[in-house]
């Protein structure tokens, strides 16, 4: 490129990058060199494979997108990069975004997400950056990044008066000296890739069964575009399936966080008494977080990537058996216990993604997930929410497309409560707590972090006697590298748990997390509800960490 600015800037605080990227609220990124110095830092951590190569770029549709996507491709072209694909309007899911870098072989690709947080000019903005696997950007690459911003001088950009306008509505190459901006579909690869994994014909029968009805909700995220492409154009829904599923810049208003709290309007509506509707599904702002309702029946994100699991030979991309599975430490063991089963490796690894696109190029595991409402498989190197709607879908059609007109249909609630008539239940549930004054969170965890360094076991809450406290930390199987401090774990004789985690992904204040868990294999106690298994357990966890004391909060913001 040769009309390129070397402009002077100095090292701002704040752009420590976490498993999620950086995120801060949008008037951070507007304010002087906050953006540029972040992306010239990226680029610098790159190095020199950088030059003559290809990225990806994206976002979620959330405000300020458009402004940044301009001030990247500048910034791409001035250091080098040959060619930058970009998703019509500025639009990719995140999943869509792993695809694009794994089938154009691509050297990686930059995402304009804050995932589920609120959008708009005084909420949230986000970016991170994924490598040429499809996946998060690796510790060993977000430590250098972090490096560079606290040394940075200078950043290089491209003249706005020699840089062409690029129409992010029209499709089609453009390029300028050797430099090439291509505006591509954002759910073409995305597309295919789904139709080598799923059974659509299958699929398309399902839709058509009369006794079957269902919506999904993106949440005004970027999911609208490929449900509208993949429900309705692909596989013959109605229009009417789709709810909030036009990208806006603050989402509509709300919060895209597929749980019941924030997606409770769809809720309440999988769960009207006279509902016609036997299975619902929200999605969050960027498309990699799932949530799966069947008729006055939520499935709990644990259970769903355990049903999946499960139930994978119905798949045709897995209809040859499963390498292996993992889920995140803190999400319940019932995924382990399809994997006892299968006679598969189980891997418990540290929330993030990244721990399991290791997992996963190393070929040993070929399905995953988080309670955070995360599921995902080895088709890409992100959790994926359509991939998760798709293989609930392919699951509803094995049951269904064979029975008789007399037969009453099979449902998401008759699916999982045959899977816990195989495995037992996994009781689980979890409790946010955000925007948390941080010096209150950090009184929480030292009380609790008191109990692990004088070894308090054995003491006693009700009939629950402490077995182990210990700091979750893991050692990589692939390559050695071990993570400490990833969340305390309270184990109890009878093998129930709680997890404390303080939480990255927020953009003010602290999140505090904790998580409970009960098995049962009585299912006497199935259709009990886990706030009823889990009350001593969460009344324990709640006095121990005295947490109404030091944070003033009676409830949770959020219960899943």
């Amino acid at each position: 490129w040769d009309s390129v600015l070397s402009i002077q800037t100095k090292p701002i605080e704040g752009q420590k990058t976490g498993t999620s990227g950086l995120r801060k609220k949008v008037a951070v990124f507007e304010k002087g060199n906050f953006l540029p110095n972040w992306i010239q830092s990226l680029f610098n951590a790159l190095g020199d494979g950088l030059v003559g190569s290809s990225l990806v770029l994206g976002g979620d549709g959330r405000y300020f997108n458009k402004e940044a996507a301009r001030v990247i491709m500048k910034m791409a072209a001035a250091n080098g990069v040959k060619k930058l694909y970009i998703g019509q309007f500025g639009l990719l899911s995140t999943p869509a975004v792993s695809a694009i870098i794994r089938k154009r072989k691509l050297f990686g690709g930059i995402i304009m997400t804050a995932s589920h947080n609120p959008g708009g000019p005084t909420n949230d903005w986000g970016i991170k950056y994924n490598s040429s696997n499809g996946g998060p950007a690796p510790e060993s690459l977000t430590d250098v990044i972090f490096e560079n911003t606290a040394t940075i001088t200078e950043y290089k950009i491209a003249s706005e008066t020699s840089f062409p306008q690029i129409d992010f509505a029209e499709l089609g190459i453009t390029t300028s000296g050797s430099f090439e901006v291509e505006v591509i579909d954002p759910v073409e690869d995305y597309l295919v890739l789904m139709k080598e994994v799923f059974h659509f014909d299958a699929i398309k029968q399902l839709i058509a069964n009369k006794k079957f009805s269902f919506v999904v909700d993106a949440m005004h995220g970027v999911t609208g575009c490929y449900a509208r492409r993949i429900f309705v154009e692909e596989l013959g829904a109605s229009e009417e399936v789709l709810l909030n599923c036009t990208p806006s810049e603050d989402f509509g208003g709300g919060h895209p966080d597929p749980n019941k709290t924030y997606a409770a309007p769809l809720v309440k509506l999988l769960h009207e008494p006279d509902t016609q509707l036997q299975f619902g599904a929200a999605f969050d702002g960027d498309g990699d977080r799932n949530m799966i309702l069947g008729k006055e029946f939520m499935v709990n994100p644990s259970d769903s990537v355990a049903v999946i699991a499960a139930n994978h030979y119905c798949i045709p991309y897995y209809a040859e058996g499963l390498k292996g599975v993992a889920r995140s430490m803190p999400t319940s063991m019932a995924l382990a216990r399809v994997a006892d089963k299968l006679k598969i490796e189980a891997f418990e690894v540290p929330t993030g993604w990244k721990f399991f696109g290791n997992l996963m190029d190393a070929g040993r595991i070929s399905i995953c997930g988080e309670e955070s409402f995360g599921t995902g498989s080895l088709h890409i190197r992100e959790k994926d929410g359509v991939w998760a709607v798709l293989a609930w879908l392919q699951i509803l059609a094995s049951r269904n497309n064979h029975l008789d007109e007399a037969d009453p249909f099979v449902t998401v609630g008759d699916i999982v409560r045959d899977h816990w008539s195989q495995y037992g239940r996994n009781f689980f549930s979890r409790y946010d707590y955000e925007e948390v004054d941080s010096e209150a969170a950090a009184k929480v965890m030292a009380v609790l972090n008191t109990m692990l360094t004088e070894g308090q076991t054995g003491v006693t809450y009700g009939e629950l006697k402490l077995a182990t406290i210990d700091d979750f930390e893991y050692t990589d199987p692939i390559d050695g590298s071990v993570t400490k401090r990833q969340g305390l774990r309270f184990i109890f004789e009878d093998a129930s748990r709680f997890v404390v985690r303080l939480s990255g992904t927020g953009s003010s204040g602290a999140t505090i997390r904790f998580y409970f868990e009960k098995y049962e294999d009585n299912a006497d106690y199935f259709e009990l509800t886990p706030e009823e298994v889990l009350k001593e357990l969460i009344d324990c966890a709640l006095s121990w960490s005295k947490l109404v004391e030091f944070t003033g909060r009676e409830a949770p913001t959020v219960i899943t």
